[in-house]
């Protein structure tokens, strides 16, 4: 008579298939705990938040005018409308909270939008200091429902 080993083919198959379901339940748990979320903000007290914080100084957006140029130095840097790719919520987080992370060429060369060195202009106000955690979800809720997804027009016609 032949003796069974952990490698005899029916335990191999419950060890096998054991081991696949542990690993596809570990991985379904990871897929929850990944990536950095923040509370839902609130669009209406975003929206009065980026007048009371003076962001209106530099930007407009949707039905906010530009109120900038006090200084006669100012450029108006429009926020919001139709775009073709959605900025994603990190990517607006990071925009308030490290405004030099990533400067549009656009703005930088068009509209002088940079202190010396590169840096935003967006630096000197210093808006991690004054701003909440609540605050700054509010505003980027508020700055991500401005941004419209539209089609491009294909100038390439099949």
């Amino acid at each position: 008579m032949k003796r069974a080993t952990l490698f005899s083919r029916p335990r191999y198959q419950v060890f096998i298939a054991a081991f696949a379901l542990a690993f596809v339940l570990l991985q379904a748990c990871n897929t929850q705990s990944r990536g950095f979320v923040l509370p839902e903000g609130n669009v209406e007290r975003g929206k009065a938040l980026f007048t009371d914080l003076n962001c209106n100084d530099c930007h407009s957006i949707g039905d906010i005018p530009w109120a900038g140029n006090k200084d006669g130095d100012t450029p108006q840097v429009a926020l919001g409308g139709a775009v073709t790719s959605l900025k994603a919520y990190g990517e607006l987080v990071t925009s308030v909270i490290n405004p030099s992370h990533e400067i549009s060429k656009n703005y930088r060369d068009e509209l002088g939008a940079t202190l010396p060195g590169g840096r935003s202009r967006m630096e000197q106000y210093n808006y991690n200091e004054v701003m909440t955690v609540s605050e700054l979800i509010d505003i980027v809720t508020y700055l991500q429902s401005e941004y419209k997804l539209v089609v491009p027009d294909n100038p390439y016609p099949y």
